[in-house]
């Protein structure tokens, strides 16, 4: 079979076409029809039957407070338990159901992805604050991750082989390793866990749930699904499962409950039913799972993304306005609220004031705002925890270094907690250079060798994402072979370390930042969902 994945690339398509009027056209109609829909009562979904608590949760837009997105049920640990039990059962039929059969139902809802995509972009953008570029392009991943995965799966031929061996004529009772044998027919396939948990962050609430998610269900699993309560998106969990739902996903296979981690995460990762964990979130929180889960003598399987503290180094040998585009995007697309984003800066001592003055010029024309106007490059924070958590970063590192530029708030006239971008200077001991920030804070060092920037970079927990501005080949090579990032972008104008796009680039965390070393949008991430069986048939 041919690989046919095709990526989406809205926006691009768009732009390609001279039509990026019409594209801004469908995102403004899309937000004013979704508005009027907000404020609504939403139930969540076990065994394919709406639920509703005792308790609810009242979702606010981080654009404005005063935007109320809807009433969603406050999950209890029962209903945790509930929906681990629909899944258990569930998962008896479709385990076995076959692979091209999964393919097409998940094909199905990568079309329906596509026919609402502006929709769930704009409910995206008023839950978490994406501007509409980041939105789209958000939705594009999820339908990418999709269709990759449904390609991989037909590929792989449901990651099913066969082998066989020829019979010997004499000994075949003899029974030493690699004795004489009868003919033998092998097949050798991958075969589902069970159930899986799947708990999302607020940042990628679309793509990261539905990559999780699918390559869970169409390796034959069912899903309990847990979307982001802290911070909250769940009316897009539950248009995820809408889709899923109208594409074929069977009752109980997918279930959606919206509580709190401490008894629905946790029901999630201490139930002996539950057979592994798809996780993207925080170091500490995936950590702790792994670990009580493994005191316990449970044998799950985690697959988990916990986060990073993403590097960039500019070299002497840079093109330093392309260095300084890419920097800018990385460190403040989405106000740094992305695990991917840039956080600490290396540039070499010779162009360090040249480089700082051209990035505060592009700092300086980020427009900050209301994330559904075009041109909007900067939103809100998430919550009131992340802008009390900038004021403190902004404090330390008034105390402990400078502010090159930035570390104020901004009136928009909107109820949310709006910022400046963030340029720092502190010691490379500092804790705001050691901890993940998730705020629109870049730190800024010197180096004088290339050996030492190297090590400066490698100098964390975290291995996710890594980013290298130099023409010199044998820095390129030296950055190459030392390098301790899964993901790695070499002179990448557009942005220094974040921006993976699905079957161009794999999305994989080294050291803290993964478990697995395998990645996201990878020939080898499905198989973390199953587990191999060899079985070997001799004829009589």
């Amino acid at each position: 079979m041919k690989n046919i994945f095709i990526n989406e690339y809205t926006f691009k398509k768009f732009l390609d076409a001279g039509k990026e009027a019409e594209f801004d056209s469908l995102f403004d109609s899309a937000v004013k029809s979704v508005q009027d829909k907000f404020n609504s009562k939403y139930p969540m979904y076990i065994n394919g039957k709406q639920v509703f608590c005792d308790q609810e949760l009242l979702e606010t837009s981080p654009i404005d407070r005063n935007i109320v997105i809807g009433s969603f049920q406050k999950a209890t640990r029962q209903n945790a338990k509930d929906a681990i039990a629909a899944a258990k059962n569930a998962f008896k039929l479709w385990s076995l159901v076959d692979y091209k059969k999964k393919a097409e139902i998940f094909e199905k809802a990568a079309d329906i992805f596509h026919e609402k995509k502006f929709e769930l972009a704009a409910i995206l953008s008023y839950e978490n604050a994406k501007s509409r570029y980041e939105s789209i392009g958000e939705i594009d991943e999820a339908i990418d991750f999709i269709r990759y995965y449904a390609n991989e799966l037909r590929l792989n031929k449901g990651f099913i082989r066969k082998t066989s061996s020829s019979s010997a004529r004499i000994g075949v009772e003899k029974g030493f390793q690699g004795a004489p044998e009868e003919a033998e027919n092998v097949t050798i396939s991958m075969k589902p866990y069970g159930v899986f948990g799947v708990i999302a962050p607020f940042n990628f609430p679309v793509s990261i749930s539905v990559g999780m998610s699918v390559g869970a269900l169409i390796t034959g699993n069912t899903v309990v699904f847990k979307p982001s309560t802290d911070n909250m998106t769940i009316l897009t969990a539950l248009r995820i499962y809408e889709i899923f739902r109208e594409s074929g996903v069977p009752d109980g296979v997918f279930n959606v409950i919206s509580g709190p981690g401490s008894e629905v995460g946790d029901e999630l990762a201490m139930n002996p039913d539950v057979a592994g964990i798809a996780f993207t979130g925080s170091r500490a929180v995936g950590l702790n799972m792994i670990k009580r889960a493994y005191e316990q003598g449970m044998q799950k399987v985690f697959i988990v993304e916990m986060g990073g503290k993403n590097p960039a180094i500019v070299s002497k040998h840079s093109d330093i306005d392309g260095a300084v585009n890419g920097v800018a995007n990385a460190a403040f697309g989405f106000a740094g609220q992305k695990c991917s984003a840039l956080s600490r800066l290396y540039v070499h001592e010779s162009i360090k004031e040249l480089f700082v003055s051209r990035l505060i010029d592009k700092l300086r024309t980020m427009r900050i705002g209301n994330p559904l106007a075009k041109d909007v490059f900067i939103g809100p924070l998430i919550s009131e925890a992340a802008y009390r958590k900038f004021n403190e970063v902004v404090a330390a590192a008034r105390q402990t270094g400078r502010i090159l530029y930035g570390g104020n708030s901004i009136n928009t006239g909107l109820n949310g907690k709006y910022v400046e971008p963030t340029l720092i200077e502190v010691s490379h001991s500092n804790d705001l250079v050691t901890n993940e920030l998730f705020l629109p804070v870049l730190s800024i060092e010197t180096f004088k060798d290339f050996e030492t920037a190297i090590d400066l970079a490698n100098d964390t927990k975290y291995g996710l994402t890594a980013g290298l501005y130099s023409k010199n080949k044998k820095e390129i090579v030296q950055f190459l072979l030392r390098i301790q990032a899964g993901v790695v972008y070499i002179n990448r104008r557009v942005s220094a370390t974040t921006g993976a796009i699905v079957g161009l680039h794999t999305f994989v965390g080294w050291k803290g930042s993964g478990l697995t070393g395998k990645g996201t949008g990878s020939k080898h991430y499905l198989q973390q969902f199953m587990k191999e069986q060899s079985a070997s048939m001799t004829k009589q």
